[in-house]
């Protein structure tokens, strides 16, 4: 049942359950802060960690990918990765058809930092995030940061307790950004950008990933007037025109401004907007080509919410197109359906940017220069890179697991090793080996040497090939008897069990695939 606590809808908490974050260190981010906080009931998680509300995941929202084609996804993803910099210069067009096709959730949220140039920023700039992270912050900005928190995702498990693990990271991670770009502050549709990179990578790569987009992506966005997002208000409508000329009269007619529709969508790049499964598919292309698979987006959904007749004659004015528009129909928002149907939008990187000084022009004729100046737009992964080549350090990837992994044909190579050391040794040994007896025999202990004197070095550098050959003609053995273990033998190589302490040790932040 639905109530309302501290002036926001809540969910009664005795209906709220997670099964997933036992196992999380409390130092993660990705965490089920709904069981930390002692919810009962039968209620579970769905694979993406929400709990209940519009965006959780249904069969008919999302297609499930089979376990085979992921495990070949994944491989694929893992040599790209390894070797980025030749791929996204030479192969690029291969990379942007894997993220048309969906990044490996197991490593996604790696990915993204290297498609945005995250992973670049962050290398290049060590301690950077620590830094700003203990610094106090502005007061004014931390008010209103604070108020937002609740707000972002309540039915996901990591945001849905007040002063639990996401939140407490989605605050660092917006209060870093203020003490970043002062000039810029702080934006109400930034936490939810930030909140979906959290729930995919740790706070410090959370923090570069959100730097990326607000000055590569959407520059200008979340700056003061929001002038940017106008703009591509106006752009969206101009290319209204030719995907969909029914819907842009219709708009035209009762004339409804781009921005009262279109804000939410674009600043918060559908995250709070699309199921679950078509925002994950949506950021994976829109992260590889920039901007245009945000306006490919809007033009989809307006096209088929305002593209036919039938649909115009229950819309007769703007209040009945404004709540058309404010509930999607779920079909048109259905994983397989809206990414077909974006790949086939004949909007280009190009047209966006030739609309976009179109726009620009007419702004300052109508209203003078901007306000806000903002960086110049990188429309996609590879002109990021180009415009700021990394050097080889910043791309190496941080292990997940660092395992010392046996030697497959161990016996073989103990034996040559062997073999080898007793060469050396035995063209060194100049000096006999001096034989203590051992008083604590064992009745299989090999027999004691004959009470003879000590023998010549060139016959002792053949004991260890000898002593083996005596041991079966001994029945018993008295304890002031032993012989000594050969010392000239390699030193006994390290059993598995003795260093099974040391074989496993991870890095201190990458637990997340």
């Amino acid at each position: 049942m639905a109530k309302t606590e501290n002036g926001r809808q809540s969910v009664d908490t005795r209906s709220i359950r997670t099964i997933s974050s036992s196992h999380i260190d409390d130092e993660s981010s990705l965490g089920s802060d709904s069981e930390i906080n002692g919810f009962t009931s039968d209620r579970q998680t769905d694979k993406y960690g929400f709990i209940g509300g519009a965006q959780q995941y249904t069969e008919a929202s999302a297609k499930d990918v089979p376990p085979e084609v992921l495990r070949q996804r994944e491989v694929k993803w893992l040599d790209m990765l390894s070797h980025w910099d030749k791929w996204m210069i030479k192969r690029f067009n291969k990379v942007r058809l894997r993220c048309q096709k969906g990044i490996p959730p197991s490593l996604r949220g790696r990915a993204w930092l290297y498609l945005s140039g995250g992973k670049m920023k962050k290398e290049q700039n060590q301690g950077k995030f620590q830094e700003l992270d203990s610094e106090a912050g502005d007061p004014k900005w931390l008010d209103v940061i604070e108020k937002d928190l609740h707000r972002q995702f309540p039915f996901h498990e990591m945001f849905v307790s007040r002063g639990g693990h996401g939140q407490q990271d989605l605050f660092r991670v917006l209060k870093a950004y203020t003490l970043y770009r002062p000039e810029e502050g702080y934006c109400q549709a930034q936490a939810p950008i930030a909140a979906v990179l959290l729930m995919h990578m740790p706070a410090e790569d959370a923090f570069w990933g959100l730097v990326q987009i607000c000055e590569k992506y959407l520059p200008g966005y979340y700056s003061p007037g929001l002038e940017a997002i106008q703009l591509d208000g106006e752009i969206l409508f101009a290319l209204l025109r030719r995907v969909s000329p029914l819907a842009f009269r219709h708009l035209e007619k009762h004339k409804i401004d781009p921005i009262l529709y279109m804000t939410e969508w674009f600043m918060c790049a559908f995250s709070r907007t699309l199921p679950w499964a078509s925002v994950l598919r949506v950021w994976d292309m829109f992260l590889c080509d920039g901007v245009k698979i945000i306006f490919r987006v809007g033009l989809v959904l307006l096209k088929c919410m305002l593209g036919t007749r039938e649909k115009l004659k229950a819309c007769q004015g703007q209040y009945e197109t404004m709540e058309l528009l404010r509930a999607i129909e779920p079909r048109y928002m259905q994983e397989g359906f809206l990414v077909r149907e974006i790949l086939e939008v004949p909007v280009t990187a190009r047209e966006v940017e030739r609309e976009h000084h179109t726009q620009l022009k007419r702004w300052k004729k109508n209203r003078g220069e901007l306000n806000f100046k903002s960086p110049p737009r990188m429309h996609g992964a590879r002109l990021i890179m180009l415009a700021e080549p990394p050097r080889r350090q910043d791309l190496l990837q941080n292990p997940t697991i660092l395992l010392e992994m046996p030697q497959h044909n161990t016996k073989l190579k103990k034996g040559k090793e062997e073999k080898n050391s007793k060469k050396k040794n035995s063209m060194k040994k100049s000096k006999p080996i001096e034989e203590i007896p051992n008083p604590y025999s064992l009745p299989n202990d090999p027999p004691p040497p004959p009470s003879d004197p000590p023998a010549p070095p060139p016959v002792s550098s053949k004991t260890p090939e000898t002593v083996p050959q005596a041991a079966p003609q001994t029945e018993t053995n008295s304890p002031h008897q032993q012989q000594a273990p050969p010392t000239d033998l390699p030193p006994p190589k390290e059993s598995p069990l003795q260093r099974s302490t040391q074989s496993l040790s991870s890095t201190d932040q990458d637990t997340y695939l």
